[in-house]
């Protein structure tokens, strides 16, 4: 599939506007202070993306982030403003056009910037080992409508935990389906251009990453996709696809369901452009101010990540409770009708 991806990206695409469906992010429902950045672009490499979502997480200032298919560098330049001057993002793709673009446009994003903390490599996503990239060397890693279009996608997260520090986190948009992709689909050389033909079923997805050291993805976002080609819509039948942001955090405790531990942070309303209230997932809003009661993996990925200093964080892993009502893993056995001993539930945390 390498020839077939780097034909429809790097030659028969030109623009956004030839893409058939809508999985590239409209700029409307991008938010104001993204819009802010993305004005600091060239034009040329604004209208070469075809990314399915935003690779955007928030406090990045001085991290170093690997942008997985960067492409023509949209999300790469995007994030060079965030990360700033004193930190590096480095952008990898397979495509010669697309890495032309990119590079050719380096002294413009320098000068608009006010520095230089950009580099790309060529590379396939599956052989990062192959490049000069240092193990555990990065923050955080992104990816843009790109994992999807991987042959060996078990590698390419193999290869995103050799890279990432401890307690890094992978942050990344792609495309799933509601069911398993037949075969049809997943070799047509158009619907897998588009990133429907090598979309994982979602629950594959969890399972993978699950085998691959990340124990528990927090989805973040998602919205149904439209085939709007009426030839393509024929041949996916009645698949659907969805566009959908996930986060993986590296850390060696997690447990594979919500553990409740008696555990509360409250968040201190500190972080850049999250006053109000701080988005962990589709499942946690916490809000600046307020104790929130949340699961053992929701207190490490807090406690154990760039995001601990904004943060206060109430009890520890020393007595545990069962299962967080609520967070979707019951107890199996049946109850009498009565309480049980463990007194009043709380609120589920996921």
């Amino acid at each position: 599939m390498y020839e077939t991806v780097q034909d429809y990206y790097g030659r028969q695409l030109q623009s956004t506007s030839d893409l058939k469906t809508d999985a590239c992010c409209d700029v409307s429902s991008v938010p104001g202070w993204l819009k802010d950045l993305l004005k600091n672009i060239h034009p040329e490499v604004l209208s070469r993306y075809y990314g399915c979502g935003l690779v955007c997480p928030p406090l990045l200032e001085g991290c170093r982030v690997l942008d997985l298919g960067s492409g023509s560098g949209r999300d790469v330049y995007a994030l060079a403003q965030l990360v700033g001057p004193t930190g590096e993002v480095v952008g990898v793709d397979m495509t010669d056009e697309q890495l032309a673009v990119a590079e050719k446009h380096r002294p413009f994003h320098v000068e608009a910037f006010g520095y230089d903390n950009v580099r790309f490599l060529k590379g396939y996503i599956e052989k990062l080992d192959e490049l000069d990239l240092e193990p555990e060397s990065f923050d955080v890693v992104v990816s843009n409508c790109v994992i999807n279009l991987s042959p060996d996608k078990q590698a390419v997260l193999k290869g995103i935990g050799r890279l990432l520090k401890p307690g890094g986190e992978f942050y990344f948009s792609d495309v799933y389906a509601d069911k398993r992709v037949p075969d049809a689909v997943r070799n047509d050389p158009v619907l897998y251009g588009e990133c429907l033909g090598g979309a994982l079923y979602w629950n594959d997805f969890i399972s993978l990453s699950k085998q691959n050291s990340f124990a528990d993805p927090r989805l973040v976002e998602d919205r149904p996709l439209e085939v709007t080609d009426p030839v393509l819509s024929a041949r996916v039948g009645n698949l659907r696809f969805f566009s959908a942001t996930y986060r993986l955090f590296k850390l060696e405790n997690l447990e594979p369901a919500c553990e409740d531990y008696g555990q509360a942070v409250i968040y201190q309303g500190t972080i850049p452009d999250c006053p109000l209230a701080f988005i962990l997932d589709k499942h946690h809003s916490l809000a600046t101010g307020r104790v929130s009661p949340v699961c053992g993996n929701t207190w490490s990925m807090l406690q154990g990540t760039r995001f601990k200093a904004h943060f206060q964080f109430i009890g520890d892993f020393s007595r545990h409770f069962g299962i967080f009502e609520g967070c979707g893993t019951p107890l199996p056995f049946d109850q009498p009708d009565h309480q049980s001993d463990q007194g009043q539930a709380a609120d589920p945390c996921c």
